[in-house]
């Protein structure tokens, strides 16, 4: 903010910068990649001060829309849209514990979309990746009693996430990633206090594979949402003794 700018003047105007970037980028003026113009020039457009300029611009760079290169200017990120909503793993990260349930509610409408899409567009690639996925899950539940349940919901993110990139839409498959994620203890409470649930969530995913291996959207709907509602269910009844993290 300049020292002659009124008080309360910069939200404003750091309001308008940001606007403005925006509607450049909507515009087709700028994309992933491009320079912004120089700053005297910029703030000039936008009608607002150097340091309103500035403060807008390390607002979008917080964003993930710029990034500034020193002695090299301004520049438009990739926009890849995992950088992008990371903010939301802020937010989940607020949930946490007491409301894991509601997380994983919203992560079960998803991913069952996410599945229904991935039905029809999955590559053979990625077919050979998920049998991958589960033959390491039964590889693991071999040593039960004794089973690495770390590395069991490790091997359950990693199924879920292939077939969320699988679905062909970045932005549904980058939210999906972040509660995957961000539900990780509430999934592991329940491996640790139910056993018997790493078994069962190992047959819903061959379930689900069987889905999208024949390609059928609606049916791998189903089988998504039916293996989501599980930990949910169990998430909302045990919410007091998931432990929060050290």
């Amino acid at each position: 903010m300049s020292d002659d700018q009124p008080p309360g003047e910069s939200r404003s105007q750091t309001d308008v910068v940001i606007q403005g970037i925006k509607q450049m980028l909507t515009r087709g003026e700028l994309g992933p990649g491009s320079r912004l113009p120089v700053e005297k020039d910029l703030a000039a457009r936008l009608g607002v001060s150097r340091g309103s300029l500035r403060e807008g611009v390390r607002a979008l760079a917080a964003l993930g829309v710029l990034e500034t290169r020193q002695g090299d200017g301004t520049y438009v990120t990739s926009l890849d849209p995992t950088k992008l909503l990371s903010p939301l793993g802020f937010l989940a990260d607020l949930q946490q514990p007491a409301h894991a349930e509601d997380l994983l509610a919203v992560r079960r409408v998803l991913e069952a979309e996410s599945a229904a899409l991935a039905a029809t567009r999955l590559s053979e690639d990625e077919l050979g990746e998920l049998h991958r996925v589960l033959s390491v899950v039964d590889g693991i539940l071999e040593s039960d009693p004794d089973m690495d349940l770390e590395a069991f919901i490790d091997a359950d993110t990693e199924f879920h996430r292939i077939i969320a990139r699988a679905s062909g839409n970045p932005p549904l498959a980058a939210i999906i990633d972040t509660l995957v994620g961000r539900t990780f203890r509430a999934r592991l409470w329940r491996a640790i206090s139910q056993r018997g649930s790493v078994r069962e969530a190992q047959a819903e995913h061959r379930a689900i594979l069987d889905e999208l291996a024949r390609h059928d959207p609606e049916r791998a709907r189903i089988r998504m949402e039916v293996h989501l509602l599980g930990v949910e269910e169990f998430s909302a009844a045990h919410a007091g003794e998931i432990p929060d993290d050290e």
